[in-house]
């Protein structure tokens, strides 16, 4: 069963969005497109069932507009803070916790020595993938695979510090279905992936990688014409977005919401 969500919290970036962190050499962002970018992101939720929480702009934080590293919530059963690998983003953690505390009664957290992003957890129906990485350590992944047991949710261990061109495991995979997959060629034959059933983003494409599934469809970068027509011949639906300023981020279209 792959999760339903009717929520979904966003932050849209601040004015200094371009100070944020990034491994890519793409250009600056410009933040008028990228507000107009994530506009269109926040319609699209809504328009696919989810009530969209709307927190405001965090200058003090030029990288808060990717609250999915912020936290990881399981729908219907609980939530978990996490400790971001770069120390520059502790704050927000503090401020999504104050956000979820008033959704979740317990409310634990990755303690030190541990980091985990949640861009690195990729959650398949009863499976979770944990990518270790550079924000991610094997303490952290071994904190949250203890969480997730309690849950009776399996975890998968991927190690991606040498798989090139990605920062996070979800900059590289996107779950479709609780047993299917889309990778980038370099995860592909992964061995944590060995019982899924597994397409392959074309090559030059790579980017497509970084989508989510939102309820009934499949949100997807809109410069991607062959992973467009793999995924509609696979049978998704698909929705197209404009995501051109959030790359030069290392953003994704999963990064942009916590949802549930």
């Amino acid at each position: 069963m792959f999760s339903r969500f009717s929520q979904a919290i966003v932050r849209a970036p601040a004015r200094n969005f371009a100070d944020g962190l990034t491994t890519v050499d793409l250009g600056p962002p410009d933040v008028d497109l990228a507000l107009a970018q994530h506009a269109a992101y926040c319609a699209a939720l809504a328009r696919h069932g989810c009530t969209v929480i709307a927190l405001p702009a965090d200058g003090a934080h030029p990288d808060s507009t990717f609250v999915e590293d912020t936290a990881l919530i399981l729908p219907g059963q609980g939530a978990i803070i996490t400790r971001p690998g770069a120390d520059s983003r502790a704050g927000e953690v503090l401020a999504m916790r104050e956000v979820l505390s008033a959704c979740f009664p317990e409310l634990p957290a990755i303690t030190s020595p541990g980091t985990l992003d949640a861009g690195d957890v990729c959650e398949a129906g009863h499976t979770v993938f944990i990518g270790i990485s550079r924000r991610t350590n094997h303490e952290g992944a071994r904190q949250l695979a203890e969480w997730l047991s309690r849950y009776g949710v399996e975890s998968r261990l991927v190690d991606i510090r040498h798989t090139p061109g990605i920062l996070h495991l979800k900059s590289g995979v996107v779950a479709l279905d609780a047993d299917r997959l889309l990778c980038i060629e370099a995860l592909a034959n992964h061995e944590a992936f060995a019982d899924m059933r597994v397409l392959r983003v074309p090559a030059g494409e790579e980017y497509a990688a970084n989508g989510v599934r939102v309820n009934d469809v499949i949100f997807v970068a809109d410069d991607v014409p062959g992973t467009h027509a793999l995924l509609r011949a696979a049978g998704y639906t698909l929705e197209p977005l404009a995501m051109s300023e959030f790359a030069k981020m290392d953003g994704g279209l999963s990064c942009l919401s916590l949802r549930f």
